[in-house]
This record gives structure tokens, C-alpha cells and sequence, in this order.
């Protein structure tokens, strides 16, 4: 679950990480109105979106007037931004920032992520911070340093000052880092975060130790225990399909394929997509739909799929459990009667009262004559490619 900026200051500002102060604005004249009561003629308007690239797109602008603030609102607000990070289709600024520039002496970086290759919490540090962190990881790994956190004991202080010293800070500059590292961590663990990450961290040649950017990802399997984050989300920085797969609680990724697939369970839909790709074809998604297939789930999960035009085919593939496999055809035959088939769709089925399925199945073929009945995964997977190709 991602947030803005502006709303991650926010959260790391609770537990006492310190940023100059900022304005949000949605329109020009919001953005005008925020510069002025900044009271400060050198600031910066930054674009708030879901992704990185905006410096190097034109969406972080320095500006140093009220007309400057103006033209840097009408371009951001007025186009969509897009960086490596956005693909060419970009993505929409509905929010900007205005905050202060400051003078840097040197720029740092700071994080908490999820380490996956050791399934623990990892602290990630450098010296070298700014737009430029992915190059250096990538050409001098050396210069970063990981310290991977305890599972129960978390962010614990030696590591702070330790982290402190290792960026080369010293006296009070080295206390200011060591608390701003604690207070990252606390904000790690207290939003269940999967990522918090301030790049740059910055020091003034004022000598002052400041944020300058923020970043928190929450886990999406802990938003029940913070539905004020999750309120924060902004829907127009996400795929309408994503968005439309989420509220429906369906798990979706959409792909590049043409064969879209609507499976329960997340590894039969790995392995459906791995099967669809040995016969020579490519998946369009990653859907599942979950455990107890619904025939309100099943209506809603064909719309998404059949939305993405790049679909000329859709597998189904149900492994009947805990929903039986005789319910679960129903509900794909009421799904075919509100969607309408008008491409080949394959269907597999397999579990409790998979005859009696197969037997509604067979029925409804007449209302639905492109709905194919098949034997078993790799005569289903033959079938939807055979048709596909069949139809290009």
C-alpha cells in the first residue's frame, strides 16, 4: 500500500523525523497560495506521485517567484509524468509540494526495507544518497551497508549510533542521526511498513541534518490495523483494473499476454501460466480468485479479464474444495449469461462433484457456444492456445 510524500512526512513527522515545512496544493492558485505562506523565495515544487524519475522527467522544479510557482504548477498538473519508473504511459499529478530549497553540503541515504533473500527486516545506509542511489548500489556496492534487523527486538540503539558513525558523523551531528535513525525505525514498525526510506538525507551547509524526501510503503496484509493510511490512498496513481480487482478482493496482475486466466489458488495460477507458456502462448494475467469462488466474484473477475483488450482467450481453471466444483460451474454459467462470451473460453475443473459440474457445464453450451469443456489442465491449456490462434 502506497502513500504520497507528503502524506509519508506526515507519519515519519509523528515519530520525530524532522522536515522543513511544506504546503499541498491541487490547484495553481492552491500552489500560489501555499508559496506564499511559505514566506520563503527560493522553494521547490515537487509532483506527489507513485513513482520515482521526476527530477530527471521536469516534475521537481526549483523556483524562486510567484509566476515561477505558477508555471511549474500549470506544467505538472497539466500532464502526466513519465519517468523509467511509469512506463510510457505515464502516470497523472493531481497533488503537488511546495517546501523550502536549502543549501546542500552533502547528501545521504536511509532506509528500512524487507530483506526477502533473509526473510528479515534489513537498515540500508549510505553516504552516498540522492537521485543517483540505484547506480551506486549497482557500481559500488561496497558503499552501502546493510545491517539486518532481530525479529522480535527490531531497531535496537547501539545499531542507531553505529549507523550514525559508519556515515561518518561526529558529536552532535552524530546523536541528531542516530535519533533520526531510531524514529525511522519506530515508524517502520509502528505502520507495519514494508518500506521507510528517507533519500536524501541531507546535511545543510548550515551544518543542520534534515530529510528532504520521504518514502512509506505499508504491507498490504496489515491495512486492517491502519485504515487512516489506507484512506490516504489515492486511486488515479493506480491501473483502473487494479483498483476494480482490489474492491472485489480479487488478487490481479495484469500481464502481457492474450490468454487471461481465472484461477483459485496462487500457485495453480503460477502453474496455469507456466503451462500456458510451454505451448507456446503468453498469459495476459495473474487472477485468483480465491478459495470460495462466488458468482458474484466470478462475474466481476470476467469483467476485469475481458477488459484488457490484449485478451483473445480465457482459461479457467477451478480445483473445487472448499466451494464445490457443481456451485462453481453455476457460477460461471450466470458469469457467461452478464458478460457474455464472445471468446473462447476453456474450462477446467477438477474436485468435489466435478461430474455434475461438467454436466452444467455441457448444458449451457447452447447459450454459450464459445464455452469448451475440458479434460484435465494440459488438454485445457492445449485447447485455449489451439483457439487462440486459431482466431488471430
Amino acid at each position: 500500500m502506497k502513500i504520497h510524500e507528503y502524506q509519508a512526512r506526515e507519519l515519519l513527522t509523528a515519530t520525530g523525523v524532522a522536515f522543513l515545512p511544506s504546503q499541498v496544493a491541487r490547484s495553481i492558485d492552491e500552489a500560489v497560495e501555499g508559496y506564499r505562506k511559505l514566506g520563503i523565495s527560493s522553494c521547490v515544487v515537487k509532483a506527489q506521485v507513485y513513482a520515482g524519475g521526476r527530477g530527471k522527467a521536469g516534475f521537481v522544479k526549483l523556483v524562486k517567484t510567484e509566476q515561477e510557482v505558477r508555471d511549474a504548477a500549470k506544467f505538472m498538473l497539466g500532464n502526466r509524468m513519465v519517468s523509467v519508473q511509469t512506463g510510457p504511459e505515464g502516470v497523472p499529478v493531481t497533488v503537488i509540494m511546495i517546501t523550502p530549497a536549502v543549501e546542500i553540503a552533502k547528501e545521504y541515504y536511509i532506509s528500512i526495507t524487507v530483506d526477502r533473500s533473509k526473510n528479515t527486516a534489513t537498515l540500508i545506509a549510505s553516504a552516498e544518497g540522492g537521485v543517483e542511489i540505484e547506480e551506486v548500489a549497482k557500481k559500488t556496492p561496497e558503499k552501502i551497508i546493510k545491517v539486518p534487523l532481530h525479529p522480535t527486538m527490531g531497531l535496537l540503539p547501539f545499531m542507531a549510533g553505529d549507523i550514525a558513525a559508519r556515515l561518518g558523523f561526529e558529536g552532535a551531528l552524530a546523536r541528531d542521526a542516530a535519533k533520526l535513525v531510531t524514529a525511522l525505525g519506530k515508524a517502520f514498525y509502528k505502520y507495519d511498513a514494508s518500506l521507510a526510506e528517507i533519500n536524501p538525507l541531507v546535511l545543510t551547509k548550515e551544518g543542520k541534518l534534515l530529510a528532504l524526501d520521504a518514502k512509506v510503503n505499508v504491507d498490504d496484509n496489515a491495512s486492517f490495523r491502519h485504515r487512516d493510511v489506507e484512506a490516504m490512498g489515492d486511486e488515479s496513481q493506480e491501473k483502473p483494473l487494479d483498483v476494480r480487482a482490489r474492491k472485489a478482493n480479487l488478487n490481479y496482475i495484469a500481464l502481457d499476454g492474450t490468454i487471461g486466466c481465472l484461477v483459485n489458488g496462487a500457485g495453480l495460477a503460477m502453474a496455469t501460466m507456466d503451462i500456458i507458456k510451454l505451448h507456446g502462448a503468453e498469459p495476459a494475467n495473474f487472477l485468483d480468485v480465491g478459495g470460495s469462488v462466488t458468482a458474484d466474484g466470478a462475474v466481476e473477475a470476467f469483467r476485469i479479464i475481458l477488459s484488457d483488450a490484449k485478451v483473445k482467450g480465457v482459461l479457467v481453471n477451478i480445483f473445487g474444495g472448499i466451494a464445490k466444483c457443481d456451485l462453481i460451474a453455476e457460477a460461471l454459467v450466470q458469469a457467461g449469461q452478464q458478460v457474455g462470451f464472445k471468446l473462447p473460453v476453456v474450462v477446467r475443473l477438477e474436485g468435489t462433484n466435478v461430474q455434475r459440474a461438467r454436466e452444467i457445464l455441457a448444458a449451457a453450451k447452447g447459450a454459450l457456444p464459445t464455452l469448451v469443456i475440458a479434460d484435465d489442465l494440459e488438454d485445457a491449456a492445449r485447447k485455449v492456445v489451439a483457439a487462440v490462434k486459431k482466431a488471430a
